[in-house]
C-alpha cells in the first residue's frame, strides 16, 4: 500500500516532469512512483489502483516511459502479468549527450540565416545566438558526459 509521503511524491515528480520536458501528468506520475514504491515492480493495475488513473493512461505511460528507456517490463516464468520497474540501466548510460541533434539545430538555423541574409541584424542576432548556443552544446556536452563517467569510476572505486 502506498504512504501519503510516495503519493505526494509521485504527484510532484508528475508536475515537474510536465512542466520541464511535457510529459502528460500521468507518466511523470508513474515515474515518480517507480521511483519510490515497495515492491520496485508494480504491475499496470497495481500502477493504475495505486495512482487513480485508467489502465490505458497507465499503459501509455509505461510505453512513453521505456521509449525513453527509464522503465522496462518483466514477466517471471509461469506469471501473466507484465512488472513494470525503473530500468537499472538508466542511470549508467545517460541520454542526451550526443552532439547529433544540437549539430543538426545549428544547421537548420544557419539554413534559416541564409534565407535572412537581408534581415535586419536584430532579426539576424536570434538565429546567430541560436548557433553559438547549439555549437557549444554539441562541443560541451560529450565533454560533461566524459567527466561525469570519470566521476562515476572514482566514486564507485572509492567505496
Amino acid at each position: 500500500m502506498a504512504t501519503d509521503a510516495q503519493l505526494a511524491f509521485a504527484d510532484q515528480a508528475g508536475s515537474f516532469y510536465a512542466r520541464e520536458y511535457g510529459f502528460p501528468p500521468v507518466t511523470g506520475r508513474v515515474l515518480g512512483y517507480l521511483t519510490v514504491c515497495d515492491p520496485p515492480q508494480q504491475t499496470i493495475n497495481e500502477l493504475a489502483g495505486t495512482l487513480l488513473a485508467s489502465r490505458s493512461a497507465i499503459t501509455g505511460a509505461v510505453r512513453e516511459l521505456e521509449g525513453f528507456r527509464a522503465v522496462r517490463r518483466t514477466r517471471a516464468a509461469g506469471d501473466r502479468l507484465d512488472r513494470v520497474s525503473l530500468d537499472p540501466a538508466a542511470g549508467l548510460q545517460p541520454r542526451g549527450f550526443t552532439p547529433a541533434p544540437y549539430l543538426e539545430q545549428a544547421a537548420l538555423a544557419r539554413e534559416a540565416l541564409a534565407l535572412l541574409s537581408d534581415a535586419s541584424p536584430e532579426r539576424r542576432a536570434v538565429l546567430e545566438e541560436a548557433i553559438a548556443f547549439y555549437d557549444f552544446l554539441a562541443k560541451r556536452l560529450p565533454e560533461v558526459l566524459a567527466e561525469w563517467q570519470d566521476q562515476r569510476k572514482a566514486r564507485r572505486a572509492a567505496n
